[in-house]
């Protein structure tokens, strides 16, 4: 009986071993190297979630455990305004209905190589076709300085706006009244340069070529020295309402 169990003892303690040895599994690997930023500024445009060819990139949660039907809205930046991690590789990028009706049909999509190392702005834009359930989309690098100073702000500018010129974003220092461009023009579905700014609170205004009439104002908006924003001009163009939804718009995101 003794050597019974002894026997049962050392066959347990093998087999707990065993167990042991491949309960944890190991599921390391290369972490994703580029980064996409997804925002819904497609005017009338439904909620959606996005998506980088079947896998889905961001989506809103409920108090139900269920995905909600929600999305991201119009206006708004997908994953919180943050990032989202993905593969290199050759990716079709796309807005996709979150309502019950129409779940997950695409409104917007751009087809594009996504680099390692690099990082992207993906839009929805322009004004949302209820017939065809289309809308524009587009995607941008969003290449930031090689040599970056921790002692300025980086500010681009992204034009969303499909009825509107090529627009120059200048920014007025509120302090000194000291005014910039910051790059050149920029026509729809473009993005500028990132230009350093000194840290501060600006009022902002687009501009077409040759006006000095303001196409675009927004008063008030802080850089923090060592962060790099994107200036989004979304909304109807045409619009002269200071609350309606579809207005012209700047919008401010962090980029980093």
């Amino acid at each position: 009986m003794t050597i019974h169990r002894t026997l049962a003892v050392l066959l347990c303690a093998a087999l707990l071993t065993g167990c042991d040895e491949t309960a944890v599994q190991d599921i390391s690997g290369p972490l994703p190297t580029a980064r996409v930023k997804f925002f819904n500024f497609g005017v009338n445009a439904p909620g959606v979630n996005f998506y980088a060819n079947d896998t889905k990139m961001t989506a809103i949660s409920s108090t139900s455990g269920s995905e909600s039907t929600l999305g991201v809205n119009y206006g708004s930046v997908g994953a919180g305004g943050y990032y989202s991690a993905i593969n290199a590789g050759q990716y079709t990028l796309a807005g996709k209905i979150a309502a019950t009706t129409d779940k997950d049909l695409a409104i917007g999509s751009v087809a594009a190589p996504i680099a390692s190392g690099k990082s992207y702005s993906f839009y929805l834009s322009g004004f949302y076709d209820a017939g065809s359930k289309s809308v524009d989309a587009f995607i941008v690098e969003d290449a930031f300085p090689a040599e970056f100073d921790f002692s300025v702000a980086y500010v681009r500018f992204v034009n969303a706006i499909a009825n509107a010129n090529p627009m120059t974003l200048y920014a007025t220092n509120t302090v000194t009244a000291t005014e910039v461009a910051l790059g050149a023009a920029v026509a729809y579905k473009g993005a500028g340069a990132f230009t350093s700014l000194p840290a501060g609170t600006y009022n902002l205004a687009t501009r077409y070529a040759g006006s000095s009439t303001n196409a675009i104002a927004r008063t008030n908006v802080t850089f923090a020295a060592g962060r790099v924003y994107t200036i989004g001009a979304r909304g109807d163009i045409t619009v002269t309402s200071s609350t309606a939804t579809n207005r012209p718009f700047l919008d401010n995101t962090a980029n980093r």
